[in-house]
């Protein structure tokens, strides 16, 4: 269809609702897994680190290191990760405004960062919600790098669901076009052939037969609001 795209996946979900939810294969073995899809598939690909330690190994077989929402303020981390060499994703924590995105991107580019992107994945709104303001994606692109929007994490309902989060993925495609609308530059998507089989972030996938149609919906918003 023309889309570039990033494979992302985890070695390890380190932030899970319950200790009984499944975290992945680890460190060293996920990242060989991911390496491996690099390789052969000729993609960029994107990990979460969640330690200084993790950032050198991470480092070596992809090529944009993610620093999680709930990190985002945890400058070491944050610094380790710009020094590394490697693109960053910093994705907004659920508890900030964008504009308090400016202060960890500063983090980032005082450790010599100049190859950043920007991720709003929606603002904790009372109990087990979040809400997506499109406010957002303009004041985050005021600070200079590219802006992405999470459509699957926006719809999520943390700790929804007891010992898992829940979701409403009926309505991620529409909040995509939105972003796309609004100016985003990308649009970040959790897919799976079976959602309901998923190890993780079932509820808020979209299933993988949907996304061609998704895909052209947002190639034609894209154009429309560009020309």
């Amino acid at each position: 269809m023309g889309v570039p795209y990033v494979f992302k996946a985890s070695y390890d979900k380190a932030n899970r609702t319950s200790s009984k939810s499944f975290r992945g294969p680890g460190l060293s073995e996920g990242l060989a897994v991911l390496a491996r899809v690099r390789d052969r598939l000729g993609v960029p690909v994107l990990t979460d680190v969640h330690t200084e330690a993790e950032v050198a190994a991470a480092a070596g077989a992809v090529d944009i290191l993610q620093i999680p929402a709930f990190l985002c303020r945890q400058t070491d981390l944050v610094q380790a990760a710009a020094r590394s060499g490697c693109i960053v994703n910093l994705k907004k924590g659920q508890f900030l405004s964008p504009a308090e995105m400016g202060q960890v991107v500063a983090k980032a580019r005082e450790a010599g960062a100049r190859r950043l992107l920007l991720t709003e994945r929606g603002t904790t709104f009372g109990y087990n919600n979040l809400v997506a303001d499109m406010r957002a994606i303009p004041i985050l692109r005021q600070c200079g790098f590219p802006t992405v929007f999470d459509a699957t994490h926006s719809v999520q309902l943390p700790g929804g669901g007891g010992e898992h989060s829940s979701g409403q993925r009926q309505f991620a495609p529409t909040l995509a076009c939105a972003a796309v609308a609004a100016g985003a530059d990308g649009v970040f998507i959790e897919t799976h052939p079976d959602p309901a089989g998923a190890l993780s972030d079932g509820p808020n996938m979209v299933p993988l037969r949907e996304m061609p149609a998704l895909l052209a919906r947002l190639q034609r918003v894209w154009k429309a609001v560009r020309q």
